[in-house]
């Protein structure tokens, strides 16, 4: 089995292991949860649960079953949908979860095509050998999207697949959902977000080389350059950072486009406090805390300076008293 694309420098949690189309055949046997799981949030690990309780009662491993790209992307090429938790990412909390494997099916147009019935036979029985299923009630498979709960029980039943069918989880009085998290992360909601995450929303890449514009203004900054398709909304974060192995420093981050400056393309940039060091070529995790304000333009660099101040005032006292929560970096 292959090990997740691009994985970060330290190891906070043990990431799931992942099997792509083309790797050597997987363990068969395995119970797994059939979806996306963008977000990995709080409706999703209900479905993690049960996946997790049926493979300890069978004695099997406990599983995701994944599509890359994401559909919505295979049939809307160039749309740039608004990822919660890029691949690597998301088998690193499906792991902090408790999962074990993390089967990638590459979703294309052979996928996209087959019929329901094909698709238990062939790839969920002949493929990944799976003993058990896990389902939302509104999980619906195959061409056309014509297989519904009701349809892969019976499929499963013939294939010899236990499929359990779990009911949605509500948060705030809806369904709790990755487009409901996009849209509270668009609004700058970080709070809204956690809740419906159930943990602080977070960012890892590479650190890489910048116009080094804020050491000249006594706040050097990581830099992270984040999808195009990132629809967190441009402003000034409190956050946390895991820079090595059980290393954590709290920092404040913008995110935008320096309109100050050039009004450039957007970049994630974390100033760290209490750090002296080189991040270059060095994977960081960075969650947020909170918001603090939007990004401004400012009739100079000293008024930025000046802004720039209050803000690591702030982020200081915020990540001084964080809300509690579940915190998966580090």
């Amino acid at each position: 089995m292959t090990q997740p694309a691009s994985p970060p420098a330290f190891e906070g949690h043990r990431a799931a292991a992942a099997w792509h189309d083309g790797d050597p055949a997987p363990p068969r046997g395995a119970v797994a949860a059939i979806g996306n799981f963008d977000g990995v949030h709080r409706g999703h690990r209900h479905l993690l649960d049960a996946t997790l309780a049926q493979a300890r009662r069978l004695g099997r491993p406990a599983a995701i079953l994944t599509f890359e790209p994401h559909p919505r992307d295979f049939f809307r090429p160039g749309a740039g949908s608004f990822r919660l938790t890029p691949e690597p990412v998301k088998q690193k909390i499906l792991g902090a979860f408790g999962i074990d494997l993390v089967f990638v099916k590459r979703f294309d147009g052979g996928l996209a095509g087959t019929d329901a019935r094909t698709f238990v036979m062939e790839i969920l029985r002949g493929q990944l050998g799976l003993r058990a299923a896990v389902i939302g009630g509104d999980f619906h498979f195959g061409r056309g999207r014509t297989g519904t709960p009701a349809l892969l029980a019976d499929f499963g039943r013939e294939a010899g697949i236990d499929v359990h069918v779990q009911e949605m989880v509500q948060g705030r009085g809806a369904s709790i959902s990755s487009s409901r998290i996009r849209e509270a992360l668009a609004a700058g909601d970080i709070a809204a977000a956690e809740e419906l995450l159930g943990y602080r929303w977070f960012v890892e890449g590479e650190v890489r080389h910048g116009e080094k514009i804020g050491r000249t203004l006594g706040f050097p900054t990581a830099n992270l350059a984040l999808p195009a398709s990132c629809g967190l909304r441009h402003g000034i974060y409190a956050v946390r950072a895991a820079v090595a192995p059980g290393v954590v420093h709290a920092g404040v981050a913008s995110f935008g486009r320096r309109p100050t400056f050039d009004d450039g393309a957007p970049l994630f940039e974390t100033h760290l406090f209490d750090f002296a060091g080189d991040l270059y070529g060095r994977r960081i995790e960075v969650e947020l805390l909170d918001w603090i304000r939007p990004e401004e333009k400012f009739a100079s660099a000293e008024a930025l300076v000046a802004a720039m101040g209050r803000d690591a005032e702030r982020a200081r006292a915020i990540a001084a008293h964080p809300r509690p929560a579940l915190s998966l970096i580090g």
